[in-house]
């Protein structure tokens, strides 16, 4: 599993992290780190990523085939 995070819709709501902080990293303005890229999910935290995903309020992650 891979989750793009959107450098144009992340708002730094930190969220993501809350869910999957295994999985997000958030910079210290608490935007996620991984911004503009594909970030692949580690194994177990499949569940935790999309909870993750979900509670962006930006829909800023999307995940993506891979």
């Amino acid at each position: 599993m891979r989750m793009k995070i959107d450098e144009t819709l992340c708002s730094g709501h930190g969220r993501c992290a809350k869910f999957a902080p295994n999985v997000y990293t958030l910079d210290d303005s608490g935007y996620n780190a991984d911004v503009g890229q594909i970030i692949a999910v580690p194994s177990g935290e499949e569940d935790n990523a999309t909870k993750g995903r979900k509670a962006c309020p930006e829909r800023a992650i999307t995940e993506v085939d891979g």
